[in-house]
C-alpha cells in the first residue's frame, strides 16, 4: 500500500477556516449592531423633534389667543365712548408697550386712515392704507390674522386686528398689532433660543408654505412647499419624517401645526449630526476588536499544529497494529472531516454567540436609553404577548407637571435627572411582572398583570404621593398627574384601553394637575 500523501495541508486549512470565520462573525455583528442603533437613533430623534415640534406649536397657540384677547380688550374699551387724538395715542402706546407681543400698533377707522400708532415714528397719522391686510380687516370685521404681507411702510409683517364697534353696535374700524418678520419680534423671542451647535433648528410656515420665521432671515418670506414635511404640516398634520433642506442636507424633521391661525412649526436636525456619536463608538470597537483578533489567531495556529500532527502521524503509520482502534474509526469518514467537525462546533459556538449579541442589541432597541424602561417597541411587543395570553391588566398613564418649565429654567440635564428619578420611583413600586414604558418626552406607562381598577388606582395615588413627597435635586418638588384604566374592563382591543388611560390623564390635568384620576367605567350590558 502507498504512503498516504495530500496537497492539503490540514493546519493551513484550519486557521483559513478559523480566520474566516472570526471575520464574518465580527463583520456580521458590527453590521447587526450598527443597523439597529442606527435605526434607533434616527426613530429617537424622530420622535424627539415631533414632541419638541408639538410644544412649541402650542406655546406659539397661547401666544396668539393672548395677543388676540390684549386686542379685544383695547377694542371694547375704544367702543365704549369717543376718544380725542392724545387718547388714542396713549391707547396705541399702552397696547404697545405693556407687553413684547407686537412691533407696532395701529388703530383706523372704517375708511381705513390711521388715527394712531405707536410708535409714533411710523408717521402714519392721518394716512390711508391700501394694504392687502387693512382691506381684509376692514371687509371682514371680526377678529383676524392676516397672511403675511408688504406694509405701507415696506415691512414684510403678519397683522393681528380686532374690530372696534360702539355701544350701539356701529362699526368704528379696528385696533391692529403687528409682528414683523425680518426684524425683531416676539416669533424671535420665543424661537430664537432654540438654535443648537450641531445644526438642528426649527422654523414656522404659514398656510400657504411660506416661511414666517428661520434661522436664515433671507429665508423669511419665501415659499417652501417641496418640502415634504411644510407639506404635511401645511395641512394640518403632525408627525415626523426624514426630508433634505434647501441645501441638500438630509434632516430629522418633527412637525406640528397651530391650529388657531394654520401655521405649522418644524423642528430638525441633520441626520449626520444625530449618526456621528454611532460612527465614532464602531470605530472604537473595531480598535477595541483587533488585538482580542490576533490573539484569538495566535492560539488557533498553535492548536491547527496540534491538531495537524497526530492525524498526520496517523496516516504515516496507519497499518501499525498499535493504531487498530483509530484506523477502524477513520476509515469510516474522510480523512479531513474530524477536523472539519470540530470546526463546526467552533463556528456555531460563534455563531450562537452572535445571535446572543443581537438578541441583547434587539432587547437594547426595545429600551429607552435615558431611563432603562421599555420603550413603544417594547410596551408593543409585551401587548402582543399578553393579549395572546388573555391576560387582564390595570392601566396607570403617568405624565409630569409642567416638565417644559423644568426644562426651560433649570436646562435638560436637570429634566432628564428629574426624568430619571421619577422612573427610579416607578420600579422601586414596582413587581418584576409589571411592564414600565417611557412613552416619550415626560410621559410614562405603567401595566400591571393581573390588577383591577381599584387597585391600580391606589398604586397609582400611591406612586403620585411618593413623587410629590421626593425633593429633586435643583427643582425641588415635582408632581405627576396619573390616568387609570383597565383591560379589558374598559375595553376588548388594549390599544383602546391605552387611550382611555391617556383621557384620564388628560382629565387630570384640567382638574389642577398633581392627582389620579380613573376613567368613568363603560356601562355593561345586561343578558337575557
Amino acid at each position: 500500500m502507498r504512503p498516504f500523501s495530500t496537497r492539503l495541508n490540514l493546519g493551513k486549512l484550519i486557521l483559513g477556516l478559523a480566520l474566516l470565520s472570526a471575520v464574518v462573525a465580527l463583520a456580521n455583528t458590527l453590521h447587526a449592531s450598527y443597523r439597529v442603533q442606527r435605526e434607533q437613533l434616527i426613530g429617537t430623534t424622530l420622535e424627539a423633534n415631533r414632541v419638541y415640534a408639538s410644544k412649541l406649536a402650542e406655546t406659539t397657540q397661547n401666544f396668539i389667543q393672548s395677543a388676540q384677547q390684549q386686542l379685544a380688550y383695547s377694542a371694547t374699551a375704544l367702543g365704549q365712548r369717543t376718544h380725542d387724538r392724545g387718547e388714542l395715542e396713549a391707547e396705541a402706546a399702552r397696547l404697545q408697550l405693556q407687553t413684547n407681543s407686537f412691533n407696532s400698533v395701529l388703530i383706523v377707522d372704517p375708511a381705513g386712515t390711521v388715527l394712531a400708532t405707536s410708535p409714533q415714528s411710523l408717521a402714519l397719522q392721518g394716512v390711508t392704507l391700501n394694504s392687502r391686510g387693512n382691506k381684509d380687516a376692514l371687509d371682514r370685521r371680526e377678529p383676524f390674522i392676516s397672511d403675511p404681507y408688504q406694509s405701507a411702510t415696506g415691512r414684510l409683517l403678519v397683522a393681528i386686528s380686532h374690530p372696534v364697534f360702539s355701544a350701539q353696535g356701529q362699526y368704528q374700524g379696528y385696533v391692529s398689532g403687528t409682528i414683523y418678520l425680518r426684524e425683531r419680534s416676539i416669533l424671535q423671542t420665543l424661537l430664537g433660543k432654540h438654535y443648537y451647535r450641531d445644526g438642528s433648528y426649527l422654523y414656522v410656515v404659514d398656510r400657504n408654505g411660506r416661511i414666517l420665521y428661520h434661522i436664515e432671515p433671507n429665508r423669511v418670506g419665501q415659499f417652501a412647499m417641496e418640502n415634504p414635511a411644510v407639506l404635511a404640516v401645511s395641512k394640518g398634520h403632525t408627525g415626523a419624517q426624514q426630508v433634505r433642506n434647501s441645501h441638500g442636507v438630509q434632516m430629522l424633521a418633527g412637525y406640528a401645526p397651530v391650529p388657531i391661525v394654520g401655521w405649522g412649526v418644524v423642528a430638525q436636525r441633520p441626520a449626520d449630526a444625530t449618526l456621528a456619536a454611532l460612527s465614532t463608538l464602531m470605530k472604537a470597537v473595531i480598535w477595541n476588536a483587533i488585538p482580542l483578533g490576533v490573539l484569538s489567531l495566535l492560539i488557533t495556529w498553535w492548536f491547527a499544529r496540534r491538531i495537524s500532527l497526530p492525524l498526520w502521524q496517523l496516516a504515516r503509520n496507519v497499518q501499525n497494529r498499535d493504531t487498530g482502534i483509530a484506523i477502524r474509526h477513520v476509515t469510516g469518514i474522510r480523512a479531513w472531516y474530524y477536523e472539519v467537525a470540530h470546526l463546526k462546533q467552533a463556528l456555531l459556538y460563534s455563531f450562537n454567540l452572535l445571535q446572543d449579541r443581537i438578541g441583547k442589541l434587539n432587547r437594547a432597541s426595545m429600551t429607552d436609553p435615558l431611563t432603562g424602561l421599555q420603550n413603544r417597541r417594547g410596551l408593543q411587543q409585551g401587548l402582543e404577548d399578553w393579549q395572546a395570553r388573555g391576560q387582564p391588566f390595570g392601566i396607570i398613564a403617568l405624565d409630569i407637571d409642567r416638565f417644559k418649565t423644568i426644562n426651560d429654567r433649570f436646562g435638560h440635564a436637570v429634566g432628564d435627572a428629574v426624568i430619571l428619578r421619577i422612573a427610579q420611583l416607578m420600579r422601586d413600586d414596582s413587581r418584576d411582572t409589571d411592564l414600565l414604558c417611557r412613552n416619550g418626552g415626560e410621559e410614562f406607562l405603567i401595566l400591571l398583570p393581573g390588577i383591577d381598577t381599584e387597585a391600580s388606582a391606589r398604586i397609582a395615588e400611591r406612586l403620585r404621593v411618593q413623587v410629590a413627597a421626593e425633593v429633586f435635586e435643583e427643582v425641588g418638588s415635582v408632581t405627576v398627574s396619573l390616568g387609570v384604566a383597565h383591560y379589558p374592563s374598559y375595553h376588548e382591543d388594549p390599544q383602546q384601553a391605552l387611550r382611555l388611560a391617556d383621557k384620564a390623564l388628560y382629565m387630570a390635568k384640567e382638574q389642577g394637575r398633581n392627582r389620579t384620576v380613573v376613567h368613568p367605567a363603560p356601562e355593561r350590558r345586561g343578558g337575557a
